[in-house]
């Protein structure tokens, strides 16, 4: 988790959500990338520059190309701000637009904090009035729900019943208090059946040794499991998964780095070992959760073009499938990008990042990668779907718009090849029937012959029809 956790009540928009189509024109016209037709579409002719460049390129003359693996599902974890009832109207409606745009794809909510209310600020006192509004705006845009069971009420981790303390969020509860905590996991996967799957906790908060310098993987282990018998006791088929462990970085060669090594450094050994622990002492499990970045911990800036850091996530996965047959799920990814590019929620590199990094997960074999922060965010240097909803001319479609909506229900079906060309930084996703969206994954103009050079950070939408 890399934004402010700090709270806000949160609504489900007021107004019904409008039909796609018009949801379509109101994105094209605000997307920074050019695009095609849609698959099925009257044939049209490419309407830029950039489009005629990209249908030019031959993807069949040094591209190598590679079939899903399987079904990936990409989705959102909506945090501090997320077309709250406190936003603008009108920009909050064209946030939730947005969002309605891509279908049925994961929304996840946390159980506290990132946008939501204390549930349970004394014992058997509930209050559900925050995370109510956030799945009921879940189910406006069609999405489907999934929940991070994180974090806990205060008289849970030491702090008085009634009150709660903000700053304290991301301390864990103590022992005698994980059946309490389970308890209140139990009571939300009842109280929410659309829920169909959960995390347990978030990046390990609170469960650290600090003695022995490394995660406190028996004490999170123990915790995970009693969440995960009294979910499975309330709900059977709610799919449960785990340790949603930061998969860090660090410089080869130093004092916490692992064997497991690449041009981002190596892998920080005890995240490695926290894997390792739970897969072989957890009660059950339905997937496993892991998080990370594409370059070493404290470094931000990545290698172009950003496809070469993004292969981390592919490593990770690898060295996953090695121990354990559970499916993958990416709770949160964060793509840099390179010295020079500029980063942020509506910048056209960080937008090319995040799908090189996509590329990676669903190339070997992810099952699902949630999106941190759809809403865009200044204290989140990082792809977002939309631009701020707090401000009144927010809600506006960014880079990674149009592509994410493209992407959400080809990769869900299983049936995306991953191109990428030698000699050139251009990379590219093709369906079955062979529309393509063609990406840069550089700033550098990249030379198209007979055609005007593709531009750098370029996002482009080929229909098989254009």
């Amino acid at each position: 988790m890399r934004a402010s956790p700090h709270p806000r009540p949160t609504s489900s928009p007021s107004r019904r959500v409008p039909a796609i189509a018009a949801l379509l024109v109101a994105v094209l016209a605000l997307a920074s990338c050019s695009t095609g037709s849609d698959p099925g579409s009257t044939p049209t002719q490419p309407t830029s520059a950039e489009q005629a460049s990209a249908k030019a390129v031959d993807l069949s003359q040094g591209w190598a190309w590679r079939k899903q693996t399987g079904p990936t599902d990409i989705g959102v974890t909506h945090t501090k701000n997320s077309l709250d009832d406190t936003e603008p109207a009108e920009a909050r409606q064209r946030g939730t637009e947005i969002l309605s745009g891509s279908g049925e794809e994961y929304q996840n909510h946390h159980l506290m904090g990132f946008g939501t209310l204390n549930p349970e600020p004394a014992p058997g006192e509930y209050d559900w009035s925050s995370l109510d509004r956030r799945m009921e705006l879940t189910k406006e845009t069609n999405g489907k729900a999934m929940m991070t069971l994180c974090c806990s009420p205060d008289w849970m981790k030491g702090g008085q019943p009634g009150q709660t303390d903000w700053s304290q969020l991301e301390k864990a509860p103590t022992p005698e208090h994980f059946a309490d905590y389970a308890k209140l996991a139990a009571e939300a996967v009842k109280r929410y059946p659309q829920v169909d799957r959960v995390m347990v906790w978030n990046e390990l908060k609170g469960f650290y040794n600090e003695a022995e310098n490394r995660w406190d993987y028996e004490g999170y282990t123990a915790f995970y499991n009693e969440v995960y018998k009294a979910v499975k006791a309330a709900r059977p088929d709610v799919k449960v998964g785990g340790p949603y462990v930061v998969t860090n970085s660090v410089p080869a060669g130093s004092s916490d780095a692992s064997t497991v090594t690449g041009v981002w450094g190596a892998l920080d050994k005890r995240p490695l070992d926290v894997l390792e622990y739970w897969i072989k002492n957890n009660v059950g499990a339905d997937f496993i959760v892991v998080d990370g970045s594409t370059t070493n911990k404290g470094v931000q800036d990545a290698i172009s073009p950003v496809d070469v850091g993004a292969q981390k996530f592919a490593v990770v996965n690898d060295w996953i499938k090695q121990r354990t047959q559970l499916p993958i799920w990416w709770a949160e990814f964060y793509a840099n990008v390179p010295a020079g590019a500029e980063a942020g929620y509506d910048k056209p590199a960080s937008a090319v990042s995040t799908l090189a990094a996509i590329s990676a997960m669903a190339r070997s074999g992810a099952e699902g990668a949630l999106l941190w922060g759809p809403e865009g965010s200044s204290d989140l240097e990082y792809s977002s779907l939309w631009t701020p909803a707090t401000e009144s001319d927010g809600g506006q479609a960014t880079p990674l718009t149009e592509a994410w909506a493209w992407l959400v229900p080809r990769l869900r079906d299983g049936n995306v090849e991953f191109g990428r060309a030698q000699g050139s930084p251009l990379t590219a996703f093709r369906d079955t029937d062979g529309n393509v969206l063609m990406v840069n994954l550089s700033g550098d103009p990249v030379p198209v012959p007979g055609q005007e050079d593709l531009p750098g950070w370029a996002v482009v939408e080929v229909p098989s029809n254009a």
